[in-house]
């Protein structure tokens, strides 16, 4: 008997049309949470460029500091307080005008410059262009007044006469109380804004007055982020900072998005950009530092994101509203089933019996195929084992022709030997014995190869021979002794040293020490070098270089391992030397040091760990 189906028709119809709801609300739900997914990732931009705002700080920065104590150092040399005395000397003039116009070159600065009194420039760097400053009054610059009134100036601004933005340092020239002029230096800085075009952001650099001092954009050079005072216009003109003409006000406009992160929305000719905003400060300078980061990336990412969302939803939908489709079609089918139940009932009791006698048979045959299976199995594992057997006599076959047959020889020769040693024969005995020698030579040849088969490689850093290393110093540098007639003195103890560190390195560290002894020694006729390596209480060896120079002033002692540091003339070392040394033999474990000698010159020692223990070590492995 067939039962009455339930009608589902309508329940199925409510259950699509609430799935639909849900989907609605959660696509609407996305689209209300845009606004915020867009904050969230402008939140991350900006965390994520804050990174970019450290390193244009820091290499501004880095780059004003270098040049900052230089006019305090220029000032101090004799030679421009005398030409301030005596202005006019034709034989002075010339000199300090190229001596400036090497040191120029040497630290890559762009102008030095000296100033009397009055703020005429009477000695220059650039004494040899057309634009040269020689004769030009620059009084009206705040580091010269500064310099004048207070020991220390510095300014920005646009050149007068080069047509290039620069910093400005500059210190007094004083001879004992009387302050006699200024010295200062210009450095560029257009190369920062270079590196800047080839990133994804802009990034410019603001005075205290909002002034666009620095940029990537050259359009926005000279443009302020907000309104200008007129007194602070008619400072600009009075120092003659920048261009009047060129000072325009951006159309900026501010907008906090979120905690720490700001928007700027600028109206340029080409229509609206929109930038976060990272900022930092120089403080010595006074100047702002933006890092203006597109906003169009993250504002791009935030809708990939929404529309990931809606297709999420849809999806989800889709998998719900299938769900409930399969869940309709099942119900149908089990109230088929109910209606054919009894039928199938009735079909089930007449075929049992059938099933049953065909269940025994397959029984029967699934024995006998189980005992097949047992047969086919034991057969396999005897297949297995009989191979594993070849296999193993192929093997021992194999060692036993390697090795028996030198022993075969070698059990020859001996008893030949034997029968030769008794009949007096000893010279063919020795010969047989030699024999024996290469058969075992043989046997042990084939042990070293498969020993030598998983032999270790060998560290970066460990046991160098110190002798050889330092005789391979003196061979790279003896062109040079010889040119320098110097004479070397080596004081060493006897046997092998080994010592803890590299040997291409190390050679780059002795080679530096003996150059430097050279180069205090330059005027000397016939220069002396003195190398002694010696042991120490605390286990360690020592390598030391001593001159016959002047030797090291404390000044100088302070600041050896400096990097830039040096005491040659320019063009002669750039001063890190000895600083990359210094590196190199802490990396070893070591220490670089320098003293003067009580009779005279400076001596630099080396100390290493001994690596004797790793050098027996190593040799008790390889064997």
């Amino acid at each position: 008997m067939k039962a009455p189906s339930p009608p589902r028709s309508d329940h199925m119809r409510r259950a699509m049309r609430n799935l639909l709801l849900l989907v609605l609300v959660a696509i609407g739900l996305s689209l209300a949470a845009l606004p915020r997914i867009e904050r969230s990732f402008l939140a991350k931009t900006s965390d994520r460029e804050s990174a970019t705002l450290r390193i244009a700080t820091e290499s501004l920065r880095g780059a004003l500091s270098r040049s900052e104590a230089l006019p305090a150092l220029l000032a101090e040399r004799p030679i421009l307080t005398d030409l301030l005395h005596d202005p006019t000397n034709v034989g002075l003039l010339p000199f300090v005008n190229e001596q400036l116009r090497q040191t120029a070159l040497t630290l890559d600065l762009a102008d030095i410059y000296v100033m009397d009194a009055k703020g005429l420039t009477i000695a220059a760097s650039n004494y040899r262009r057309e634009d040269s400053f020689v004769g030009r009054s620059f009084a009206f610059r705040p580091y010269f007044t500064d310099a004048m009134r207070e020991g220390r100036g510095r300014f920005h601004a646009l050149g007068l006469t080069s047509g290039q933005r620069g910093y400005y340092f500059a210190a007094p020239i004083i001879d004992e109380t009387e302050i006699l002029g200024v010295v200062a230096v210009k450095i560029l800085l257009h190369g920062f804004e270079e590196t800047w075009r080839n990133g994804d952001n802009t990034i410019l650099v603001t005075d205290p007055n909002n002034v666009i001092f620095l940029s990537d954009r050259e359009d926005w050079h000279f443009n302020t982020l907000g309104p200008v005072a007129d007194g602070v216009l008619a400072a600009i003109d009075a120092t003659r900072q920048y261009p009047l003409e060129r000072i325009r006000t951006l159309d900026v406009a501010h907008e906090a998005v979120a905690p720490s992160v700001d928007l700027l929305r600028i109206q340029t000719r080409e229509g609206p950009e929109e930038y976060l905003s990272n900022v930092g400060l120089i403080a010595a300078a006074g100047w702002r530092v933006w890092v203006l980061t597109p906003t169009g990336p993250a504002i791009a990412q935030a809708r990939q994101v929404l529309a990931l969302l809606i297709l999420l939803s849809l999806f989800a939908g889709l998998v719900a509203a299938l769900f409930l489709q399969r869940r309709a079609r099942a119900l149908e089918q089990q109230a088929q089933q109910r209606i054919y139940q009894e039928t199938l009932i009735d079909r089930v009791a007449e075929r049992t019996a059938d099933l049953n006698a065909a269940n025994r048979q397959l029984l029967q045959e699934v024995d006998e195929r189980r005992a097949t299976e047992d047969q086919l199995r034991r057969t396999q594992s005897e297949l297995v084992q009989a191979g594993k057997l070849a296999a193993l006599g192929q093997m021992s076959a194999g060692l036993s022709h390697e090795f028996n047959q030198p022993l075969a020889a070698v059990k020859a020769y001996a008893e030949n030997a034997l029968t030769l040693m008794e009949r007096g024969r000893q010279e063919e005995a020795r010969s047989n014995m030699g024999l024996i020698l290469q058969m075992a030579d043989r046997m042990a040849a084939i042990s070293r190869h498969l020993r030598n088969f998983a032999r270790r490689p060998q560290e970066k850093i460990g046991p160098v021979p110190l002798i050889p290393v330092l005789e391979d110093v003196l061979s790279l540098m003896d062109n040079r002794i010889k040119a320098a007639e110097a004479r070397i003195t080596i004081d060493r103890p006897e046997g092998d040293i080994f010592v803890m560190g590299g040997q291409v390195r190390l050679q780059q560290v002795l080679v530096n020490l003996l150059a430097n002894a050279l180069d205090a020694m330059e005027t000397q006729p016939a220069p002396e070098i003195g190398i002694r390596v010696a042991g120490l209480d605390s286990g360690r060896w020592i390598v030391e270089v001593r001159d016959h120079g002047e030797g090291l002033t404390d000044d100088t002692m302070a600041q050896l391992f400096d990097p830039f540091f040096t005491t040659k003339s320019p063009g002669k070392g750039l001063g890190l030397g000895l600083s990359i040394s210094y590196n190199i033999v802490r990396d070893f474990g070591g220490t670089l040091s320098a003293r003067n000698h009580p009779e005279g010159g400076a001596i630099f020692a080396v100390e290493l760990d001994d690596a004797r223990d790793r050098v027996a070590e190593d040799e008790v492995a390889a064997q």
